[in-house]
């Protein structure tokens, strides 16, 4: 299944089903997070009468308000090696806001403090069932669905100490969707990832390429804090960031930044 949280024709927040090219909205469900578990989801009464089209929608954030968002560097080889960076047995943390959050096809007004903006694009796990210390082999059971991300990264903020929050936190400059795909739904190891910028492709890799897996990071993660029901996991960016060519490319007003991950979506946003 494909969800969204979206608005419907009244400008009223709700969750929809995806069906072929119609959303349908479920009765009671305002956004995912939280409470819409994939046993809610499930259950949820659909309202076929309701229904409007998917390229009318005006979608938010796939989760607007997660309680974490855990962001992981450094996890393809290649990207690795364009930073120059060394091998590590243990995956680079970072957070996120769920004011950081920005919906699929929002435009980014980039904050004007910083100099070298740059794109990420990233596969994301939605957390679905609630979990401390969890196994790598119970790991898929706690996975509600994947979703696309931009990690918008402000690099000459990121590198004024050795934590990168600073560059990476900034309000409404990481959209997040467009929709929550099942794991029923798509094999996501066997999907890509690419990245253009004003229709050149600058970043592609296979997701089987990830060097900490899923499972592998859901249970990392769990052994610290709880994962709960709205918690994503940005599971890390494939080479090809702007930062890293020769000459850096780095986004400016209208440049127009696409990621996809085939088999989940796409997402696309205007630099204001």
């Amino acid at each position: 299944m494909r969800y969204a949280s979206t608005f419907d024709r009244n400008g009223d927040p709700v969750v929809a089903e995806v069906q072929g090219d119609l959303l349908v909205p479920l009765a009671g469900l305002a956004e995912l997070g939280a409470a819409t578990t994939a046993q809610v989801l499930a259950a949820a009464e659909r309202r076929p009468e309701d229904a409007f089209p998917a390229a009318e929608a005006d979608l938010r954030p796939v989760v607007p308000n997660p309680a974490k968002v855990i962001c992981v560097g450094l996890n393809y080889k290649a990207h690795i090696e364009e930073t120059g960076r060394s091998d590590s047995d243990y995956p680079v943390l970072f957070p996120k806001f769920a004011s950081s959050l920005t919906g699929p096809f929002a435009a980014l007004d980039l904050p004007g403090e910083s100099a070298e903006i740059d794109y990420e694009g990233e596969l994301t796990v939605v957390i679905g069932t609630p979990g401390r210390r969890v196994s790598e082999a119970d790991a898929a059971g706690h996975i509600l669905g994947y979703t696309v991300a931009n990690d918008v990264s402000m690099r000459d903020y990121q590198y004024k100490t050795h934590q990168w929050m600073q560059g990476k936190a900034w309000d409404a400059c990481t959209p997040v969707g467009p929709y929550l795909v099942t794991p029923d739904e798509v094999d996501i190891t066997g999907q890509t990832i690419s990245t253009t910028v004003n229709g050149e492709k600058v970043q592609d890799s296979s997701i089987s390429l990830l060097i900490f897996s899923i499972p592998r990071l859901i249970a990392t993660i769990s052994e610290f804090t709880e994962l709960t029901p709205g918690d994503l996991i940005l599971t890390g960016t494939p080479s090809g960031v702007g930062f890293r060519r020769q000459p850096p490319l780095l986004l400016k007003s209208g440049d127009v930044v696409t990621v996809e991950v085939s088999g989940v979506g796409m997402i696309r946003n205007e630099i204001a």
